[in-house]
């Protein structure tokens, strides 16, 4: 199992965790979201005719409410008379709330269906990049992307971009059955409509920019935070919580400033648009007043009845309403356009980052080979700044590799390499006939991860399946189990994250048994003796023994006598260049 052993604490930092990237144009984003918006078109137009069925369900229900009353108070009718009116009224009312419900059900499951596109984009992009690109962000900012920023996106899928359609398709066939009523009234609608979207788009271009700053804002502020909460014992040693403190709270404040304006220019745009709507309404109400009063003797105004004058009154806010609901979800396109920076900054990275040399399998490989392979770091792809220039080797099935060196010399960026965390800028790897990545291994870093829970847990995460009596028996082969025997819970006995409560040894002897009961043909091993006791040391070298002895491949970097012994071939790495030493068992 891959364990991700380095974490980028920048407690000391005080500008904390920098690892946002310039946002790219918003007209990239926006390209992003319509092609995510195409794939998923059906389930948008699905919600859009549900919501336009409830606003014809809507132009009904006035017709009938204008018609009852009418026949009410002109015409005399019997109340008797009035009964099919008033069912079909309920009736109306009925269909236009189950539409209404089907279009909140609709616009969720399109929604989920982008966020789960969204988020497995991310994954790809996530295991493209590797572990330890990937480190160079901090867990605060990549758990903001998986939850808040994805969840963002929530809004202009399931209600901005079906409101679109809504308000364009819906106030036409309103203003059709306007015109046909009074076709004066409907002059008055067409000349105050074009105003809300106008307005509209003036408000939104601020709110989408705040959107933006707000998103990279709280993703600096997460990530920030739990740089100072990681690294608080080194902050205590230092006497640097005050200053730490002081940190998170500007960052706060600045959060919270940037929250108020947002929240602000959405109060502004909500008031503007309610202003015109409720002026152009105001005015048609003047015009059906006077015209009823027979004051207005222009036009269609002296053909006024009770029945058409109150139908046009009450379709009016229905003309608007599309409109103003648009408006709304306005802020949504904000929101996405902000988060889906962030998420596209990520994507984009890691084309660049994550582009993985994927050779064709080779029939004469039965191990690992390593074929003219460069690999640099920086920006930029020059000779200058290569730390390993076409370098070639190969461990065969079953066999030992021991890298050595002073550090800094490459060993771990090797070892890297051969797991996939690392893709080279050329050459090719194979892994048993396999690109990097494509095969089951073990890896035991520098430090082990361990999770929150008992040591049965630890190991089930490469073994789900694993019983007992096998955890128990893997224990025992890395010298755990005099240990094992003085908890009370056995393998159940609780180990916090991080291994706290164990000394340095015995976490990594826990981490070497979640690979053992794994049962993995090759193992990956970085410096995994350095900084252990001597009783732990001799327990770890009898297992990779042990393990070798099984015909298990191993590739492990050390300065360990006894590790060195038991390689097959050990290659001397300095300064990017591999040396064939006389230590080892066997030797090419």
């Amino acid at each position: 199992m891959a364990e991700p052993d380095a974490r980028n604490t920048s407690a000391l930092n005080n500008g904390g965790t920098g690892d946002s990237s310039p946002a790219p144009l918003s007209a990239e984003v926006n390209q992003w979201l319509q092609g995510l918006a195409k794939t998923h078109s059906k389930s948008v137009i699905k919600t859009a005719v549900a919501g336009l069925f409830a606003g014809f369900a809507t132009i009904v229900q006035m017709t009938l409410l204008a018609t009852i009353i009418h026949q009410g108070l002109v015409e005399k009718v019997a109340l008797t008379a009035l009964t099919p009116y008033f069912l079909g009224l309920l009736a109306t009312l009925g269909l236009r709330a189950l539409a209404q419900g089907w279009q909140t059900t609709l616009a969720s499951r399109c929604s989920q269906q982008v966020r789960q596109q969204v988020r497995q984009q991310l994954n790809d992009c996530w295991q493209a990049t590797g572990p330890v690109s990937l480190n160079q962000s901090s867990a605060g900012t990549h758990s903001r992307e998986w939850l808040d920023h994805v969840d963002a996106l929530h809004g202009f899928f399931a209600r901005f971009l079906p409101q679109m359609l809504i308000a364009t398709l819906l106030p036409l066939m309103i203003l059709a059955f306007v015109f046909w009523l009074d076709w004066l009234a409907a002059i008055f609608l067409m000349l105050a409509a074009p105003l809300i979207p106008l307005f509209m788009a003036l408000v939104g271009m601020g709110a989408e920019s705040l959107n933006q700053q707000h998103f990279q804002t709280v993703s600096r502020l997460s990530g920030q935070f739990l740089d100072k909460v990681r690294g608080l014992t080194t902050l205590q040693l230092f006497q640097q919580t005050g200053p730490a403190s002081e940190v998170l709270q500007q960052r706060s404040d600045q959060y919270r400033f940037i929250t108020m304006k947002t929240l602000r220019v959405a109060f502004l745009s909500s008031a503007v648009l309610e202003f015109f709507s409720s002026v152009a309404i105001a005015v048609i109400a003047m015009y059906i007043g006077f015209g009823l009063l027979g004051s207005i003797v222009f036009g269609p105004a002296a053909d006024l009845t009770l029945f058409s004058g109150l139908l046009v009154l009450l379709l009016a806010p229905e003309f608007f309403q599309p409109l103003r609901t648009l408006s709304q979800h306005y802020h949504d396109r904000a929101s996405a356009l902000g988060a889906g920076a962030e998420i596209f900054s990520r994507l984009k990275a890691s084309e660049s980052t994550g582009q993985r040399v994927r050779p064709a399998p080779s029939q004469n490989s039965t191990g690992v080979m390593v074929q003219d392979v460069s690999v640099g770091f920086g920006s930029g792809f020059s000779k200058n700044k290569l730390l390993f220039d076409r370098v070639s080797f190969s461990v065969g099935r079953g066999q030992a590799l021991a890298l050595t060196g002073p550090s800094g010399g490459g060993k771990s960026t090797l070892l890297n390499m051969i797991a996939g965390f690392i893709a080279p800028q050329s050459g090719a790897i194979t892994i048993f006939d396999k690109a990097p990545g494509q095969q089951a291994f073990g890896w035991l870093g520098q430090k082990g991860f361990l999770i929150d829970g008992t040591w049965a847990d630890n190991l089930r995460l490469t073994a789900p399946q694993a019983s007992d009596s096998e955890i128990a028996d893997a224990l025992a082969q890395v010298g755990l189990g005099p240990l094992l025997a003085e908890r009370a819970e056995g393998i159940y006995s609780k180990v916090m994250e991080d291994g706290q409560g164990l000394s340095g040894g015995q976490s990594r002897r826990l981490s070497l048994a979640r690979i053992l009961v794994a049962d993995y043909d090759l193992i990956l091993l970085d410096e995994p003796t350095a900084a252990l006791d001597a009783d732990s040391e001799q327990h770890i070298v009898q297992t990779l023994s042990k393990l070798k002895q099984q015909g298990k491949t191993l590739v492990f970097s050390s300065h360990h006598t006894a590790l060195l012994a038991l390689a097959d071939r050990v290659l001397q790495v300095v300064d990017g260049r591999l040396q064939a030493t006389a230590e080892g068992g066997h030797h090419d």
